[in-house]
């Protein structure tokens, strides 16, 4: 008998390589996966904005970097002791108002030149629910409510046709720099309970079904992160300790289905010659002054210059510094 349920992706028409540019947009699930990418060599530029989970903020902040906005003082508020953005994660907030901007300015900066050279733009949505600031008569919609009283802002979740409107504008605007860029969207499988167990899967069928409305053959893709983990795996184990956030074993699922799916086989082959190499990069010896041991770095250093001299696009500085180094 059967327990389980496996799920296969399809397998998509055009494919990431190491020769592409990936800019990565969302959630704490875009980390996870990103932090795979960048381990295997994969041009990465990750969260300018830190994590969001809405779909209109992540649709500004996309729209933000092709546009070229830079932040000023004026786009700060100040709460808590702390200078931070309505539009980024408390990560970017600062004591100093003229730091905070400085960050913000720099990361913003990089994803400006980014963008217009980018081959891809993953973008993984967390909710649709959204928490929008008392601003007058109008209302705005916030990244992150920096632990400002929730009696500050008015919660709503997003219709369908709104994400669809937010993600095809933001989408609009980006092709306007960069008109091959392609697509992909998830919807992170991490569950949102505070919001309620029915409030939550109310905010997935949002995403869902908006995503799915604008995904074609050719540019814009979708890959199923959260089917996989909700309806193949399916299963408490695979959930931390928190019941919210997918495990270990969860994500490595999701990032083995994802490279099956997404990674063309000739980066997919290079992946296992550059784990070899990270790993010896990462390995703690017994004894590191060892004769073994320095013949250990010499064979991985002459590892790491034969796959830098096949794929010299692939950036082995970090490593090849510690080789030579250590050896």
């Amino acid at each position: 008998m059967d327990f389980h349920a496996e799920f296969f992706p399809k397998s998509f028409v055009h494919k990431i390589n190491h020769r592409h540019n990936l800019l990565l947009v969302g959630s704490c699930f875009t980390e996870q996966m990103g932090n795979k990418l960048m381990t295997h060599k994969f041009r990465v530029l990750e969260n300018p904005n830190g994590i969001l989970f809405n779909p209109v903020s992540i649709a500004q902040a996309v729209t933000s970097y092709a546009t070229g906005k830079k932040y000023e003082e004026t786009d700060l508020f100040y709460f808590n002791e702390l200078w931070g953005s309505w539009q980024h994660h408390t990560k970017f907030s600062n004591i100093s108002k003229i730091k905070a901007l400085e960050v913000i300015n720099t990361s913003q900066e990089a994803a400006i030149g980014f963008i217009k050279k980018a081959d891809w733009i993953l973008i993984t949505l967390g909710s649709a629910f959204v928490y929008e600031q008392h601003t007058g008569e109008s209302r705005e919609v916030v990244a992150n409510c920096h632990k400002v009283p929730t009696d500050k802002f008015y919660r709503r979740l997003l219709e369908p046709q709104e994400i669809k409107n937010e993600l095809l504008n933001m989408m609009e605007t980006v092709r306007a720099v960069n008109a091959g860029v392609k697509f992909i969207f998830t919807i992170s499988p991490v569950r949102h309970l505070r919001e309620g167990f029915i409030e939550n899967n109310r905010s997935k069928a949002a995403l869902i079904q908006a995503v799915h409305s604008i995904t074609d053959k050719e540019q814009v893709f979708y890959f199923p992160a959260y089917e996989l983990v909700i309806d193949d795996l399916r299963d408490y184990r695979f959930y931390a300790e928190d019941m919210v956030h997918p495990n270990y074993a969860a994500t490595n699922y999701v990032w083995e289905k994802f490279v099956e799916a997404c990674i063309d086989e000739p980066s997919v082959q290079l992946m296992k010659e550059i784990a070899v190499v990270v790993a010896a990069r990462n390995h703690r010896p017994f004894n590191p002054e060892s004769e073994q041991h320095k013949k250990f770095l010499h064979t991985n250093l002459q590892k790491l210059r034969h796959i830098k001299n096949a794929n010299p696009y692939v950036n082995f500085d970090e490593e090849e510094s510690y080789f030579l180094r250590e050896v």
